[in-house]
């Protein structure tokens, strides 16, 4: 778990079941720590306790359990009332509980570990491998996906990654994040296979559909990319039925073919998928990248953008 928190992108759970909506909680993170870390130093204490002898190792033991124990419950608790299941968190809290249930036992029955060096040689090294095995499978596996991500990435060509990049041409953070996206997209536009997926947020921005529409037609009469261009560029105000149509004719398109193609049926069903896609990605607001493996959600700046796409190309 812990790391999954800190590498950009996870490699163990997904962000789009119950790992991710636990991550989207205010307890995913305690002081400015991930939540896993201080669950690792709490299990170190825990098995370092546990092979010390005497009253004040157990008594020390009790109450340590005891902390880890109610920070399990509570965790539990948040995760049954989300209604989504972390299947780590799961196995990380009933260890927990049961650790605490244990210590409980050691202490009424005054039990103590055995003194021989061979034990604590064998608790040390339990240890170690528990710290080390998914360290050293961590660098060999690659980060987890949602299929609909999974299934951009299989199409695209040996030698270049993918960017899936989820908009809507109204939101004014995709606006500022689009802003930023087009020169590291140029910078490596030898290297990158651009996919945009039309998410209109129809609730809170009048014109996005429309545009949604038009940045749909512009891709089928082979033009994607300048009327999405054009479409960022143009006041939200503007983006009317008239005001995409006068876009596509800025950029040559034919009028009746593209007042044809708004219509079309199977424009909307488009929208609908690419909707339906941001939903199964685990997506909850605008704007969300995708650069190969690595989720990028909320307003980014080109620095953190040409970061993520340099992590990409390199691996």
């Amino acid at each position: 778990m812990l790391i999954d928190y800190v590498r950009p992108a996870p490699v163990f759970c997904g962000l789009d079941g119950g790992c991710g909506a636990v991550r989207r909680t205010v307890f995913a993170a305690f002081l400015g720590l991930p939540t896993p870390a201080w669950g690792l130093l709490g299990f170190l204490a825990i098995a370092l306790l546990s092979v010390l002898r005497g009253k004040l190792a157990r008594v020390g033991l009790v109450a340590t359990a005891t902390i880890a124990a109610l920070v399990a419950g509570l965790l539990l608790a948040v995760q049954a009332k989300l209604g989504q299941f972390c299947p780590y968190c799961v196995a990380t809290d009933s260890s927990a509980l049961i650790l605490f249930g244990l210590a409980l036992h050691r202490v009424f029955a005054g039990w103590d570990p055995p003194p021989a060096r061979a034990f604590r040689a064998f608790a040390g090294s339990a240890l170690g491998l528990a710290v080390a095995v998914p360290l050293c499978l961590s660098l060999f596996m690659k980060p987890a996906v949602p299929d609909v991500i999974a299934r951009e990435l299989a199409q695209t060509p040996d030698g270049k990654i993918t960017v899936v990049d989820f908009v809507d041409f109204e939101c004014p953070f995709c606006r500022e994040t689009h802003a930023e996206l087009t020169p590291v997209l140029e910078r490596h536009k030898d290297k990158i296979r651009l996919v945009r997926k039309q998410v209109p947020l129809t609730r809170i921005h009048p014109h996005a559909m429309e545009a949604a529409r038009a940045a749909c037609c512009g891709e089928t009469m082979g033009k994607g990319d300048e009327i999405a261009e054009r479409l960022m560029a143009t006041p939200a105000e503007d983006l009317t039925t008239a005001g995409c149509a006068k876009l596509a004719a800025e950029a040559g398109l034919d009028p009746t073919r593209f007042q044809d193609c708004m219509k079309q049926p199977a424009t909307e069903d488009r929208i609908k998928a690419d909707s339906d896609a941001f939903r199964a990605s685990g997506g909850h607001g605008l704007p969300t990248i995708w650069i190969d493996r690595e989720k990028l959600e909320g307003a980014q700046d080109q620095a953190d953008l040409e970061a993520a796409i340099s992590r990409a190309i390199g691996s």
